[in-house]
């Protein structure tokens, strides 16, 4: 009996168990807790000048310099957003599903342009329209003379850029939170004499607490790590300090390494109390009342005329601010460089040189001769530094989101084996671990601490070095990426009936036949989902790679950064204005594809999904008949 259990516990799943319990410690303690504590460590370490270990030399610093101002700036920039971002989320949402507004499709589309397009290529969009020669400011400052034109700067900028930026969650999320309303109770409260705004107030909003302080907490953590607003809006907050020293060293300021942790930390704090506050709040469960047959939200008319066409005027307006930016980027991707530069409209030259192919450029220079530059106005599918950004990009995001995919998908399946053990839950927690931490925190803990050859589980190989930054990326993005994904995944694992497991198994298959022949084809859409919504946000990703910061890792996000500082110097990259309109028109395009294979076909269910195959196939009989009945009318003839 003994041997028959000794020989059945060396079995290969046994195997397979332990071998992934141990790889999976590996990658935690390696890439996860240990840099991180190093971080915290190094903050104590510090040398005063005499070469002498001074444990609290960066904490007086801290309150003696200017650090304490970049946590401010950051906390004002927060809480700023809080009040507008949700002033102004609650409002597209209500706009497009509780009033009835006219154009209200529209106006939706509008107002979620924000989701094809975020980080730099929102931020130089609005740099376009509101700069000190931007569109927009040099029309106000021609009809306003006394007008500033540098208003489009510091906290102001980056304020209003992040209000209308971060409210992506809310046309997600409170959206969903509002269609699960209960009409019933909003038609009770209206036959009681309750006009729409009261009704608003005490039914709809009371239902919306929980969506709205998940939304609230998000955006304050969203404003206290912001890192590519403040950075092209100059404004100095706490993320682009932290990357600014990380560059630093000793020779330029003191201790900019020890300093650089400390800020991370306090940024890591404020996040951990905030998502805990946040858990706490959820943990609690927030039930409602609600009739036994829910009935579909129907919108509301608003009965007073001067707040119906005030609703209407605040709609359009909303709806303006979101969508300027978005058609001008793409109206001058297709002008010349001498409008994009001049900021001004040539509606009879239009040119597709910012996206393919290349033309000379001429110019004079100080000894009053021309010289021509060879290619120097180049497209975003001819210029070498674009298409190195989209193609390094597009390699490390596609490896980043399946690698974070795959080890979730494992993770899930073992945390559903063991839901009812203490290893399943540590490893769900596990996996959680890189939310209470802000993404420059993981980011700037892997720079230092792998940037070295001492460090013996990576084979003692300096991963910061050359080319291995590559891979330092592509293990941050995946790590970063695995809270959301296991989420996601989790939900999808639900899914499955465990009587279909029982049902394989009762017919001698394997654990490994069972998941890939019942599992994963149930989770399969959910998975590609996940995949394509990280691979979108990792795409045009500029936090994490600004911190790694390499001429071997320059990611497409900080190309076109770069674009503009370097336009024209020394009659090279004449267009890049033109050619950052255009990489922006593909971002777009890109994250326009996968969101809506996403959220629009990946989210049909089968029902929807055979009616449509049913009308296609109807389509196609139609056309059939029509070509077939006019070919056979020809040969008659």
């Amino acid at each position: 009996m003994n041997a028959k259990a000794r020989s059945g516990g060396l079995n290969p799943s046994f195997l397979v168990k332990v071998f992934g319990i141990a790889f999976f410690a590996y990658l935690f303690f390696g890439f996860m807790l240990l840099p991180c504590l190093n971080t915290l460590a190094s903050i104590f370490s510090t040398t005063n000048a005499a070469g002498e270990r001074d444990p609290l030399a960066v904490i007086r610093f801290f309150f003696a310099g200017n650090m304490r101002s970049f946590v401010w700036n950051s906390l004002k920039l927060a809480i700023g957003l809080v009040v507008t971002v949700n002033v102004v989320g609650v409002s597209i949402v209500l706009l497009t599903e509780y009033f009835d507004i006219k154009g209200a499709k529209i106006l939706r589309l509008g107002y979620m342009t924000t989701l094809i397009y975020s980080g730099v290529a929102l931020v130089t969009g609005y740099l376009f329209l509101y700069d000190s020669d931007g569109i927009i400011t040099t029309m106000l400052a021609n009809a306003f003379p006394g007008m500033n034109a540098d208003w489009f700067s510091g906290f102001n900028a980056v304020w209003f850029t992040m209000t209308f930026a971060c409210t992506s969650n809310h046309a997600l999320f409170l959206r969903n939170a509002i269609r699960g309303i209960d009409y019933n109770t909003v038609e009770a409260a209206r036959n009681m004499g309750a006009k729409p705004f009261k009704v608003l107030w005490k039914v709809v909003f009371p239902t919306l607490v929980p969506t709205m302080f998940s939304l609230t907490v998000m955006t304050f953590i969203t404003g206290l790590c912001a890192m590519s607003a403040p950075t092209l809006l100059g404004y100095d907050s706490i993320n682009p300090e932290i990357v600014r020293l990380a560059g630093s060293s000793v020779a330029d300021e003191a201790f900019p390494q020890a300093r650089a942790a400390l800020l991370s930390m306090i940024l890591a704090m404020f996040t951990i109390v905030l998502l805990t506050v946040l858990s706490s709040y959820e943990r609690k469960g927030h039930y409602l009342s609600v009739s036994k047959t829910k009935a579909k939200l129907q919108k509301q008319k608003i009965d007073n005329p001067a707040a119906n066409v005030l609703a209407h005027i605040y709609a359009y307006v909303l709806f303006i601010i979101y969508m300027i930016p978005v058609v001008m980027i793409i109206i001058f991707s297709f002008q010349t460089y001498g409008a994009i530069r001049m900021k001004k409209l040539d509606v009879t030259n239009w040119t597709l040189v910012n996206f393919f192919g290349s033309e000379d450029y001429q110019y004079l220079t100080n000894r009053g001769t021309y010289k021509t530059r060879k290619g120097s106005i180049s497209g975003l599918f001819a210029n070498e530094a674009t298409l190195g950004g989209i193609r390094l990009s597009f390699i490390l995001s596609a490896i980043a989101a399946a690698l974070a995919c795959v080890i979730v998908v494992a993770a899930c399946s073992y945390i559903f084996k063991n839901r009812n053990k203490k290893s399943g839950v540590v490893l769900e927690y596990a996996l959680l671990f890189p939310w209470l931490l802000p993404t420059i925190l993981i980011c700037y803990s892997y720079r230092t601490y792998f940037n070295s050859d001492s460090v013996w589980y990576v084979g003692n190989m300096n991963l910061y070095y050359a080319e291995n930054v590559r891979m330092l990326i592509i293990i941050a993005y995946t790590v970063v990426k695995l809270p959301f994904s296991l989420r996601m995944i989790k939900a999808a694992f639900y899914a499955i009936d465990e009587e279909l497991e029982d049902a394989a198994r009762n017919l001698g298959a394997s654990n490994a036949a069972t998941f890939f022949k019942v599992k994963l084809p149930i989770i399969l859409p959910s998975v590609l989902a996940v995949f394509a919504l990280n691979f979108n946000a990792l795409f045009t990703e500029y936090d994490m790679s600004a911190t790694f910061a390499s001429s071997y890792g320059t990611s497409y996000a900080m190309v076109i950064q770069s674009m503009c500082a370097e336009e024209g110097l020394y009659g090279y990259n004449v267009n890049a204005s033109g050619r950052r309109c255009a990489s922006t028109v593909f971002i777009m395009i890109v994250s326009g594809i996968i969101l809506y294979l996403v959220y629009g076909v990946g989210s049909r269910d089968l029902g929807e999904r055979l009616e449509l195959k049913d009308r296609r196939r109807k389509r196609l009989a139609k056309l059939k008949a029509r070509f077939s009945k006019r070919f056979h009318g020809n040969t008659s003839a």
